[in-house]
Formats: C-alpha cells, structure tokens, sequence
C-alpha cells in the first residue's frame, strides 16, 4: 500500500464507522461535553493537517511528513494543563498543539502548523528552518529530537524552575508549573531518555522538586523494529520514585481524566511522573515509509479500530453530544478548513537567503558584552573583603579560572556552578575549592555521574533565566554527551528564530600532557567535535590573566547574548608556575580585576614582534612556543608568537595580520594532523588571501598512552624548533 492509499483508507473507515454508530445506545458521560467537543476537534484538525502534509508532499510542495495520527490522545495531556506549563514534544504533537492553541485566545494554529509544512519564513516559531511544534505564546520550547535528546532539557527545567524561585531568578514561566515531555517507546531505549528519567527519579529520591509529567507515547514500533507490548510498563511502572499510570488512546474518558489526575499529582507533589500513553501509528513512520513492506495487512487493519479520534467521535455519539451526522459535519469542516489554508500558505514568502537562514544562529552584541564583562560585582566585596583577587599577587591558571567564577557567581545572582565534584571536593583539580562555602549549596553543586544529565541541567537552567557554569571532568567525557551541545543547544535559538536562547558556560579540562595518566580518558586531544557546532564559542586560555579575563567574557556574552561556550582548560598548565627556567614564575600573571580584563570573542594575543617568522599556536602549544621562539633567537632569528585563543570563531584578522608581518607562519597545534585545529588555521590563511609559507607541525593521529610513551604521539618543543628551523630556511613539510 502506499500512503495516498493509507490515506484513503484511514479516511473511509472512520467515516464509515461513525455512519454505522447507533445514536440511540447513549450513555452518560463522565467528562464534560464541551471537553469532549474541545478534543475531536483538535484531533481532527491533527488528522486533517497529516493529510494535507502527505498530499503537499506528493505535490512536491510540502517537506516534512511525519503525522501525529494514532496520536491524537495526547491533546487530553494539553487539557489537563496549563497552557503556560512549559512543553518539550515529542514530533507526533499535533493534537496537543491544537488543544493548547484552544486555550489561548487569538491563536490560529491550524495555519502555523502548515506554515511550517511549507517552510514558510512567517511559522511563528521556526520561520520555516524546520516543521517544528513550538510557540512562544503557548509555552511550547521548540525540539527536533527523534531520539528523545530532549529530555535532559527538560529534566534540568524542572529541576532549575523550583531553584531560579529560591534564588529571586526572574524568567518567563509562571509560579507552580508542571514541565511536560512526551517521546516514543523506541526513543526511551535511547541513553539520553533513560539518562533524563534517572536523574529525575535521582532527585525525587533526594527530595529535590522535579515537576515533571513525561509522556511515553507507545505505538509499539520504532519505524520498522517492533517494541515488546509489556516493554514500557516493565521497565517504568515500578519506579521508586517516579510516579506511573498507563491508559489507552482510544479511551477519550479515561485520558482525559488520568491526564488530569497525573498532571495534579506532580504539581501538588512535586515530583516525576511517567503517563505511559498506549497509542496506535497510523499511515505509517512518516510519507516517505512504505508499512507495507514490514507490517501485515490484518495488523494494519487492527490498529483503525483502535483510531483515537473514532474513539473520541464513539463517546460524543454514545454520550448524545452530537449524532454520527453531526460529527462527520465536524469532520468535514476540519477537512475544509485545512484544504483551504494549505492552499493559501503556499503563497506566503520563503527564507529568502544565507543571511535570513542564519540570522537566528547566534545573537552577537559586542558592545552590550564588553560592558557586561567590565561590570565591578556589588557583592564582591561579601565574599572577598578587604583583599580582591588583583591583590594577591601572581596567580596560578587554576587559581585565576577559580577567582574569576567567584567574581561571575558575585556579580549574577543566577549564576550557577554545578558538575561532578565540583561542590565539596572542590573538583578534581580544585579549581572550584571554596565556592560552595562561599556561594551556598543552591547556586554551587554537585550533579550525578551522567554528563547528558549535566548538560541537560545546564540547558533547562538557562530557559529557567539563569546563567549555568557546569563543569565536565575531562574532555574525552564531553564525547558522551556531545548531542547535547549538537543538537540541542546549539539547535534551539537557531529553529526558535531567536525566541528561545541557551545561555551557558561549559567548562572542560582537557588536552595532553597531564604527567601520570594515560588513556584517552584523561588526556585527550580531540577537539573537532566542538569546533564544528554553528554558532558555539570555544575559548582556549593558556595565561593566568587571558584565563579570568576570557571566563568573563564568555559569562557576559552567555548572559547578553544567550551565547552557547565552550571553555577549553589545559589541564597541564592548571599548576604551572614557571616558564623558561625553575622558579621565574613566569607562567603566574596577576589577577585582572573587573573593568580591566575583557578579551573580545575572536581576538588572539600576540608576543613578540619578529618578522622571521610567525608560530601561530594555542593551548599548551603557547609555552611550548615562547621557549622556542627565544632559542631561535638565540639562534639569531627573529620569531613572533600568536596564541589565538579562540578556536571558534577563529582570529582571522589577527591571524592575518600576524602571518603578512613575517611572511612565514608554522602552526605549532597539540591536537591530531588529521581533524585538528592546524587544518581550520591553515585554511583560514589560504582563504584569507595569505601567499606566504605555511607550515604545520602537530601530534600524531593516535591516542595517548601513559608515561613517557605519550611523547612520541604529543607534539614535543624539539619538533616544534625543527619544524620552525625548516620553515626559516624554506623548506616545505615542515610537520
């Protein structure tokens, strides 16, 4: 069969079987007639809009085709709430869509679904960059997850909403409310999904509030692969503490009733609940799927007597609402209604250009950041009296990063610090010791061991109005959760045209060169997985000074701009104290109070005037490079030194500048030859317009072993001195 036959199919059986109801077998209803009324109709407005998408897409003029139908019960989820209770969807919504749009006066949800259909530039939410459910008016958070990766954003929204309160955090959401979720019984196999639901259960265990109503909505297959009937129930209903209850979607009543019940539940208590929601998929995983070619005709056939909307139209008829006339009359004027703006949106303006499509990636306001970042604390002087960090003396990297998050957790009262062992260890390294005492335990604390639940409180505290710190242990770790910056916080202003942003600052020890471990767990070199995420900042400080002054930056613009950044800390340099030789504690550098320490997104440092010759580096790279470039000229050459400290955006113009003043630029990069930064540097030369030499030297393409075997993978000082002799003689390879 394929999907206009589906179509047809599904279309003549609910009409016939409403025709065949006997209007004389009522019986009371136990719900509201207007409530049951409210239903249908958003259930066949879903029904209508999954039809008009397949029927656009044969057309060629609609793109996107995975419906809401067998799904429709979900809108009695959006009848028991509050159309203000924040909404993270799952991509079958479209019910819950239009019974939330019902709540709300002056909404007209039917043509901002197909708006997005169509990739129209006016979908009020995404402006045509995805079919996404999302409104800014009914408390729907845009997602584009197929694999529940929502779900940790939505855990970290229920569990930072309670504490932004506590904290006197102003945000958008109204008091009490309950954040609601809904995903797939083939996504809830996902880690991310049973991340989120651990670490929900975790806090209610801990007492913690977490108002979270999720929604598993179960059809029992995941596009072709079936998922067990008792899979859902026997894995979740049994939670210590999470709240459980399963109902039928052909049951209108009792959806509509347990929904009630459940969203209750988790308001008064606070606390996490599972709805396991029984569905059906009807028309198959979406309009490019033949269901044919995996589901026999008879259990196709079985699920249209389970159709929720039959189900829905069989309780208004039974119920002496309406007579099977009368709901196939609101059928069909759904049917019109739909036909008739699907026609219309056709016509309305598409993204126009690369400047309209990216407009929404990321916000930049340098000015408003630079003002942010030079504001004094009011509070700095509670927490460091009479003696600011600029007074101590030359600071330790670890030292500096540790004042400048005191000065950031003492200027933004919804600033937070949260990681694994951040809190009362002080982290791994201490560069967190004493911010708890300081700053308390609602503001500075420790997370459970499950990066995808760190970052996902990080995404749900930013939509809570607050500026998250969270700290991951060690680079390669970020790896387990890196769709968490991919796609969801690097994605959410951009499909929320700007209307949604995610404010965070993640810091991440990390690189080589860490004596004493080995593996790719502690020292890890790898940093393409971040660089190439539109939008996200990744900073690198080397410097003690560039260090406190870059944090500060990233928490302004994160906090001005709803910047996502990345806060790349060389874990070899955290203690460092010299540079050229034992004891000149030429690698500590003062503290750089507010007002005086702002380094601008994009902008490298540079040492040294030579001419000779440009080392372009970041990182660990930097000392490595300032010992190397005084040998050669001690060697009589004459060698400039650019840290970039950016590694997205790269210092372009810098970098620039920098390689015509010599005419001869060696990238001297500790991460891998193959996806490293050096290929991005030496690109952004060629690109740029540089006809100079340009070399590279750089660590090997493998991982790192421990002891003293790392340094015949890590880039050393005497290959990077080599490599700089052979480009001042002009000889080509130098890598």
């Amino acid at each position: 069969m394929n999907q206009s036959h589906d179509r047809i199919e599904i279309d003549e059986h609910f009409r016939s079987a409403v025709g065949a109801l006997d209007p004389a077998a009522t019986a009371p209803a136990r719900v509201p007639v207007d409530e049951l009324l409210a239903l249908f109709d958003a259930q066949a407005g879903s029904r209508h809009l999954d039809f008009a998408a397949r029927s656009l897409g044969r057309r060629g003029l609609g793109y996107y085709s995975i419906g809401s139908s067998g799904h429709e019960s979900n809108a009695a989820v959006a009848a028991a709430l509050r159309p203000t209770d924040p909404a993270l969807l799952h991509y079958r919504s479209g019910a819950f869509y239009l019974r939330r749009a019902g709540q709300v006066p002056h909404q007209d949800p039917l043509r901002d679904v197909l708006l997005g259909v169509v990739a129209s530039a006016e979908e009020p939410i995404s402006a045509g960059r995805h079919k996404v459910f999302g409104h800014g008016e009914l408390g729907i958070i845009p997602q584009t997850s197929t694999i529940a990766s929502h779900l940790p954003r939505a855990m970290g929204l229920a569990f930072s909403l309670g504490r932004a309160e506590r904290l006197g955090i102003e945000h958008e959401w109204p008091a009490d409310p309950v954040v609601v979720t809904s995903f797939g019984d083939a996504s809830a196999n996902h880690s991310t999904a049973l991340g989120a639901i651990n670490a929900a259960g975790h806090c209610a265990h801990r007492g913690i509030p977490m108002p979270l109503l999720m929604v598993c909505e179960d059809n029992g297959i995941g596009i072709s692969v079936r998922t067990p009937p008792d899979w859902i129930s026997t894995a979740h209903a049994h939670h210590p503490a999470i709240g459980y209850a399963a109902v039928d979607g052909d049951d209108p009543v009792r959806c509509l009733e347990l929904a009630a019940e459940l969203a209750e539940w988790v308001r008064s208590r606070q606390r996490p609940a599972l709805l396991h929601l029984r569905t059906v998929r009807l028309m198959g995983h979406a309009g490019s799927d033949v269901e044919s070619g995996y589901r026999s005709r008879s259990e196709i056939l079985a699920d249209h007597g389970r159709d929720p909307l039959l189900a829905t139209a069989t309780a208004l008829v039974r119920g002496g609402a309406l007579s099977p006339g009368e709901v196939l009359d609101r059928y069909e004027s759904a049917r019109a209604e739909v036909g008739r703006i699907a026609e219309e949106v056709l016509e309305r303006p598409k993204l126009a250009d690369r400047a309209a499509v990216m407009a929404s990636l990321a916000r930049s306001d340098p000015d408003a950041v630079r003002e942010r970042a030079a504001r004094v604390p009011a509070g700095r002087s509670r927490h460091f009296g009479s003696e600011p960090p600029e007074s101590e003396g030359p600071l330790t990297l670890a030292e500096s990063i540790n004042r400048a998050l005191a000065d950031a957790l003492a200027t933004d009262p919804g600033t937070l610090v949260f990681g694994e062992d951040v809190a009362g260890k002080g982290g791994v390294y201490g560069v967190t010791r004493g911010l708890r005492r300081a700053f308390g335990g609602l503001r500075v604390f420790d997370t459970l061991l499950d990066e995808q639940s760190v970052l996902g409180t990080a995404l749900g505290a930013g939509l809570a109005g607050m500026v998250p710190i969270p700290e991951v242990q060690y680079l390669a770790y970020v790896h387990n959760a890196a769709d968490q910056l991919r796609g969801e916080a690097a994605t959410l202003s951009f499909f929320s045209n700007g209307r949604y942003r995610n404010p965070m600052v993640l810091r991440i020890a990390g690189y080589g060169y860490q004596k004493g471990f080995g593996g790719h767990f502690h020292n890890d070199n790898s940093v393409a997985a971040l660089r190439d995420i539109p939008g996200v900042v990744v900073a690198s400080p080397s410097r003690p000074d560039d260090a406190a002054a870059m944090l500060r930056t990233c928490v302004a613009a994160a906090r001005v701009d709803g910047r996502v950044c990345v806060f790349l800390e060389p874990i070899a340099l955290y203690h460092e104290r010299d540079l050229h030789e034992p004891g000149d504690n030429a690698w500590t550098a003062p503290y750089p109070a507010p007002g005086n320490g702002h380094v601008p997104i994009g902008r490298a440092r540079s040492y040294g005037a030579g001419e000779d010759l440009t080392l372009v580096t970041f990182g660990n790279g930097l000392p490595r490079c300032l010992r190397v470039a005084r040998l050669l000229e001690a060697e009589g050459a004459a060698v400039r030194v650019l840290d970039l400290r950016w590694l997205n955006p790269l210092p372009v113009e810098d970098l620039l500048g920098a390689a015509r003043a010599s005419g001869r630029v060696l990238v001297a990069d500790e991460t891998r030859r193959s996806g490293g930064v050096s290929e991005s540097v030496v690109t952004a030369l060629v690109d740029g317009g540089f006809t100079g030499s340009i070399s590279r030297v750089t660590s090997a393409d493998s991982f790192i072993p421990l002891g003293g075997a790392a340094s015949h993978v890590l880039l050393g000082e005497s290959a990077i001195a080599e490599a700089a002799r052979r480009a001042l003689r002009g000889d080509r390879g130098a890598g």
